[in-house]
């Protein structure tokens, strides 16, 4: 029997916390991390207990409670959770790998002044992220988008003091913005066609018995519409251009919410309204070569990146594109694998990477790190192992869960798997430079004189535990329960003697261009022409801003004049002027003289007897 009580004290925990420490903590760096721990670690224990309530049973219980929230006549929107396998894989992810990275926060913003906010914003996320993941209804699923969206900008721009930091908050605020106006028609469209029987509804339950009878361009129409909002938070092409300029926030922030949990909603979004999806398929093809091409461009520019995290970031695009693709090729359990098993190991390199500028005093070039594997060895080893799990290297997690994608692709669609094969040995190939080059050779001093040296503790325990999620990750059936009735598939030999064959070359050729750290990176003559695109990032940022700049502030200018002219002076002045004068020419006539008023009776009678007289 599952207890719903526990789903709402994991929903409201790190509300809590954040209320807390904005109204009591706010000049308390302790209690206020205490206090946001706490919080986090109380929703992972419910989730964890709610896990267990639900796989107890054979099926996997489904359960959902929830009450009116908006009514008026013609709709009713509740406010409620919806509890299934899915949402408690999704929900241990976010609650569990959410928990290391609190606590691995407490030591890397110590000495911030402003560590009292940053976790306030942090518990504000995690409530938001949460309310994703239990949301059983459109509506109350969008608001709780939103809140994410906000909670992004206020965690990448919280170093506002820094301009380049508060500008990536803004950018990425902007841009998913205009991916959620497409998402919001979409459920709005959702809404005006689904009248089938019993009325309109905006829970999914509901939904899932009217889709089939929809009329299936209008259902194609709202598909498309409802994936703008995974293309934004998901920051896939062309709306990928944030997620690397969002690393200018604290590395925790770059580890919970740009590689575990905020990007990987727009794939839980897929997953959790497949329904809609499944039998579009057009809809699917675009979604699958928009995973295709956002993979494979995202792994060309981490080649060329010389930025620890934005080398990172932009695997986290690739990543997401071949979970995109996965889902587009009708595969949302292969695609909720790979999220799962990469929120593991993502989370560690990203905090492994937050441990080193951590001891570097914050220096994040790759040319300016060595030898980080002897000065820093529990950093070092558990990144290594972040890092083969990865680039795919057996029997890591990432072995099991993206070979599950590149099977899927290898039955569906050559195209596509010849694709995610290239990503993939591109993937093993920009991560073996890092390595190579951050943490090979012998160590040396940083930019102050001192020695790099390990962590706290309090820092490196967590890179541990997911150092272990990253290696046990694809031996604990994550595929059974995430759909317990389907068998597991059978390993694709083939395929994963490919992958494994193209990891290990990818990682062998890196060795061999740069464990002898060059002193000017290969790659700037074996591309020639194609270094400077890539290293501009395809122009993207700059056709973007040459809009911004010329299109829509030009725009914003002719649409500002005609507003002043013909709105302002010919309308609202334009009419109120008219009144007035009407006003004053009316007034005129009330002179007050009573020989005036008879000369107008008269005149008035004069006129009436004329016409009197023209009309008989």
């Amino acid at each position: 029997m599952v207890n719903p009580l526990l789903a709402w004290i994991a929903f409201f925990a790190p509300l809590t916390a954040c209320v807390l420490i904005t109204l009591f903590f706010l000049r308390s760096k302790t209690l206020s991390s205490l206090v946001a721990i706490a919080g986090i670690l109380i929703s992972f224990a419910c989730t964890v207990l709610l896990a267990a309530q639900i796989f107890q049973t054979h099926p996997a219980t489904e359960f959902q409670q929830s009450f009116p929230w908006i009514q008026f006549d013609g709709l009713t929107i509740d406010f409620g959770v919806l509890i299934n396998p899915l949402a408690i894989m999704m929900l241990l992810v976010v609650t569990g790998v959410g928990s290391a990275i609190f606590i691995y926060s407490r030591g890397y913003m110590a000495e911030d002044p402003g560590m009292p906010r940053f976790f306030a914003y942090l518990s504000l996320f995690a409530f938001s992220m949460i309310g994703i993941v239990l949301a059983n209804n459109f509506i109350q699923l969008f608001m709780f988008w939103e809140l994410v969206g906000l909670s992004s900008y206020l965690l990448i721009g919280f170093w506002y003091e820094k301009p380049s930091a508060a500008d990536a908050g803004v950018k990425a605020f902007v841009v998913n913005r205009v991916a959620d106006f497409g998402f919001l028609c979409g459920i709005i469209f959702l809404w005006s066609i689904s009248d089938i029987g019993a009325g309109r509804s905006f829970l999914f339950t509901d939904l899932m018995g009217v889709v089939s009878r929809l009329d299936p361009h209008g259902l194609t129409a709202i598909a498309l519409l409802i994936f703008c909002g995974v293309v934004g938070k998901s920051a896939q092409v062309p709306l990928h251009v944030w997620l690397p300029d969002a690393m200018e926030g604290p590395t925790p922030v770059s580890a919970l919410i740009h590689a575990a949990t905020m990007v990987a909603a727009g794939i839980y979004l897929l997953a959790r309204t497949f329904f809609i999806f499944e039998p579009l398929t057009s809809a699917l093809t675009v979604i699958a070569y928009t995973g295709a091409i956002t993979a494979f461009l995202a792994a060309t520019l981490a080649i060329v990146e010389n930025d620890i995290k934005r080398i990172l970031a932009y695997s986290t695009l690739s990543q997401l594109g071949l979970m995109v693709m996965a889902l587009g090729l009708g595969g949302p359990l292969q695609g909720m694998y790979h999220l799962t098993t990469h929120a593991f190991f993502k989370a560690l390199l990203f905090l492994g990477a937050g441990s080193v500028i951590y001891a570097l005093h914050h220096e994040q070039n790759i040319w300016e790190m060595q030898g980080l594997l002897k000065q820093m060895p529990v950093t070092g080893w558990t990144f290594l192992i972040g890092t083969l799990a990865l680039c795919g290297v057996f029997p890591l997690s990432g072995f099991w869960s993206k070979d599950e994608i590149l099977a899927l692709a290898a039955e569906k669609n050559s195209l596509l798997y010849g694709i995610a094969t290239a990503t993939s040995a591109l993937t093993a190939f920009y991560m073996g430079r890092l390595f190579w080059t951050a943490f090979g050779g012998n160590g040396v001093k940083d930019h102050h004189g001192h020695a790099a040296h390990e962590s706290p503790a309090v820092m490196t325990m967590p890179l541990i535990f997911l150092a272990i999620l990253s290696v046990a990750g694809g031996f604990i059936g994550i595929p059974h329960f995430l759909s317990p009735q389907e068998k597991p598939a059978p390993l694709h030999i083939m395929v994963a003697l490919i992958s494994s064959g193209i990891a290990i070359l990818g990682l062998t050729i890196s060795y061999a261009m740069y464990h002898k750290r060059p002193a000017r990176d290969p790659l700037e003559i074996m591309l020639g022409p194609i270094y400077p695109l890539l290293k501009n990032k395809y122009y993207f940022d700059v056709v973007y801003g040459w809009y911004v700049d010329r299109v829509q502030q030009n725009a914003a200018i002719l649409l500002e004049w005609m507003e002043k002219t013909f709105i302002v002076r010919l309308g609202v002045h334009g009419v109120s002027n008219a009144a007035r004068t009407g006003g004053d020419i009316l007034r005129r006539l009330q002179t007050g003289l009573v020989q005036f008023y008879a000369l107008v009776f008269v005149l008035g009678v004069i006129c009436l007897f004329y016409i009197m007289v023209n009309n008989l």
